[in-house]
């Protein structure tokens, strides 16, 4: 053995103690890791993470208290922990008039509820009442007193659960006309009520001013509708009927039915 070499009951002696230190330390990373997470989640549960503001976006029908309570989220609850996105819109998504919803999680404290509302359209009267529809023909609520939007009258309802399509006995005039009611949206020009008779609807701009024709016929004819209707209403005509041909070509009468 040479003067430096090391004894070899010295060396084994020295490697026993760095097993045991190394034996050691896996005790003492999974303590520590454990210990970060029970910091981490103490600290995500704390009051620096509790909702403190809920902002609506969207929104027209509903007030914004009105969709936070729909919504079933509140503030003081926790962001991470008690903020479902997904439950929060089912939630939401129960209400006839909202027909997309989307909730996001944002940094300090905040939750952003963004809404795609259904419109009202039309009203169809049905036995002294009024059942609310959108464009798409959903029910969005029945109503006692008239609305002040397009009244379909002359429609036989077969199905008016509200969330649902509205369904009738005329299933091709409904159809059409609520085809006629979104052109109408575009064009700015508005019926005050569309009366179902047989195969032909009349359109009501006024009270004694309406268009009478086939649903398809009205439909293919709006932009001209809408220049004649204005023409005569600077002319203060406001009695007669607009009459559409089989070609969509116009007639105008002063006399009504």
């Amino acid at each position: 053995m040479s003067e430096y070499e090391e004894p070899s009951a010295y060396k084994s002696k020295s490697k026993r103690k760095k097993k045991k230190r190394r034996k050691k330390r896996p005790f003492l990373t999974l303590f520590i890791i454990v210990l970060v997470i029970v910091g981490a989640v103490l600290l995500l549960k704390s009051a620096l993470f509790n909702v403190t503001d809920i902002r609506v976006e969207g929104n027209k029908y509903y007030t914004p208290s009105q969709v936070i309570e729909l919504s079933g989220i509140e503030t003081g609850k926790n962001l991470i922990f008690d903020v479902k996105p997904r439950a929060a819109v089912k939630n939401l998504l129960q209400s006839a008039y909202i027909k997309n919803a989307k909730v996001e999680k944002m940094p300090m404290g905040t939750v952003v509820i963004k809404l795609e509302e259904r419109v009202e359209y039309a009203a169809v009267e049905s036995g002294g009442r009024y059942v609310i529809i959108d464009t798409e023909g959903t029910v969005l609520r029945t109503a006692d007193e008239e609305p002040k939007i397009t009244v379909l009258e002359g429609i036989a309802l077969s199905s008016s659960e509200e969330g649902k399509p509205i369904k009738a006995e005329q299933s091709y005039m409904l159809a059409s006309t609520l085809k006629i009611l979104e052109e109408t949206g575009k064009l700015d020009l508005y019926f005050k009520k569309i009366y179902f008779s047989s195969a032909v609807v009349k359109a009501y701009i006024y009270d004694h001013y309406y268009c009478e024709g086939t649903p398809d016929g009205i439909l293919s004819a709006l932009p001209a509708i809408k220049r004649l209707a204005e023409e005569h209403f600077k002319q203060d005509i406001n009695k007669g009927v607009i009459k559409i041909g089989t070609g969509g070509e116009l007639f105008f009468d002063p006399r009504i039915d």
